[in-house]
């Protein structure tokens, strides 16, 4: 049996919540234990612990929590961030110590500010052990820009090391990608070969061997998330599912249901810091809109349930550089998606088939959009049930977890779906549930998950 530590060592995201990058976690550690493998994690932050999905209640997690750095004069304060950071390193570096002191067959890292994790496995295991780093985001870019970043070459170094002492680097899309190979200076070889400029240490420890970076989006549990059943005995429901911050577009939304041409009934899934902005936006233009709040990730489905269309109206950026959770999960439930003509989407939504793409920031295309579903419900549940087979064949989470490891698997694989895992347990004791970490990434795209 394979057995895999799995490591996030980011403050800002926790392993049981209900932010889209909590979802990833759960779900890529599904996939691996659904492939036979004896998963534990290691986590500087764990989350709401009373409310851990039944299916994960036997998962071990090892929690090292980033230490206290006591209050500063604001969330600018440059001591606060240079202690803040220091603390992320050492937190990082126990983790490291206890993953190498189980030696596990996989170390699988959820790529964060600071952590040297995959080069100190690398360093303590050696070339016996297989390492994989996550890429979700351009965290150095997002803490200088909606945060603050002290020790930037520090975080450099940090990223270095872990791109040279992986095996495989997995980013999410190819503007992530580019951002690693810019950021860490690689160059591309043949394929996707990649091999680290200046000989840092993890790469001297791994000798000729080079990284090889996969381009790997998101996936969808279509276990979890089935289709849905329309509900037209009044309006047509049309929802929106995220985390309500500027760049998912919900100001837009409720733009286009103010011009919206047929009758709908909009419910938003989520909540954050625009709730209030945008109920204040709602009462402006009449709008009943449902607003459920923040939901743990297995309630989601329940809250798909009986609509008809699903929206992603992301506005117009140069630096959408992330997967939306949201298009899977709504072409999971076989709900047509209207979504913003942006980044990535237009990979996962086909035009016409499994969905309508619209340009990014208009709200009269939007609400047109809308509207033309809402007019044909069947041609919306027609267009529904191909993103439902698209999932189901192509964006599942075991598809993606076979894409990333695909690299270090052609000779031998690293988990088989013919094996069960083993039952181990998660400690919640009262100072572990207690901890809290004192930063977090909740302020950029990536930690929104959705």
């Amino acid at each position: 049996m394979t057995r895999v530590a799995y490591v996030c060592a980011d403050p800002g995201i926790p392993v049981f919540g209900t932010k889209g990058a909590s979802v990833h976690i759960q779900e890529i550690v599904r996939a691996w234990r659904r492939g036979g493998a004896e998963v534990e994690v290691y986590a500087v932050r764990l989350g709401d612990v009373e409310h851990v999905p039944a299916d994960l209640a036997d998962l071990v997690v090892h929690h090292v929590p980033v230490g206290r750095v006591g209050s500063g004069s604001g969330a600018d304060d440059q001591g606060a961030a240079a202690r803040r950071e220091v603390a992320q390193r050492q937190a990082a570096a126990e983790i490291g110590a206890r993953v190498v002191a189980a030696a596990p067959d996989v170390v699988y890292e959820r790529y964060s500010l600071f952590s040297g994790v995959l080069h100190l496995a690398r360093r303590g295991l050696g070339a016996g052990v297989r390492t994989v780093l996550e890429v979700n985001a351009p965290l150095i870019d997002e803490q200088q820009r909606h945060r603050v970043l002290v020790d930037e070459a520090g975080s450099v170094d940090a990223l270095r090391a872990q791109v040279g002492a992986a095996d495989v680097v997995a980013c999410v899309s190819e503007r992530v990608a580019g951002w690693v190979r810019e950021r860490t200076g690689v160059d591309q070889g043949a394929g996707a070969e990649m091999a680290v400029r200046g000989g840092d240490a993890a790469g001297a420890d791994r000798g000729a061997r080079a990284a090889r970076v996969v381009v790997v989006p998101n996936g969808v549990n279509t276990r979890r998330i089935r289709a849905v059943t329309p509900d037209l005995d009044g309006d047509p429901v049309v929802v929106f599912v995220g985390t309500l911050k500027p760049w998912h577009g919900v100001e837009d939304l409720l733009e286009a249901a103010a011009l919206a041409q047929r009758p709908w009934r909009l419910r938003i899934v989520g909540d954050g810091p625009q709730r209030e902005a945008i109920e204040q936006a709602a009462a402006r233009h009449g709008l009943a809109v449902q607003l459920t709040g923040a939901l743990a990730p297995e309630e989601v489905p329940a809250a798909l349930e009986g609509a008809l269309v699903a929206v992603a109206p992301y506005p117009s950026s140069d630096d959408h550089y992330f997967s939306p959770l949201k298009v899977y999960e709504y072409g999971a439930a076989a709900l047509p998606v209207v979504a913003s003509r942006i980044g990535q989407i237009p990979a996962v939504v086909q035009d016409g088939v499994t969905g309508v793409l619209v340009p990014p920031s208009d709200p009269a295309a939007l609400a047109a959009a809308v509207d033309a579903l809402v007019a044909d419900p069947d041609a919306a549940r027609a267009m529904g049930a191909a993103a439902r087979r698209l999932m189901e064949r192509e964006h599942s989470w075991e598809h993606v977890l076979d894409a990333t490891l695909a690299p270090v698997t052609s000779a031998a694989p690293l988990v088989s779906t013919h094996t069960s895992a083993a039952s181990v347990s998660l400690p919640t004791s009262p100072a572990a549930a207690s901890s809290q970490p004192t930063s977090s990434a909740a302020g950029s795209p990536a930690a929104g998950g959705r």
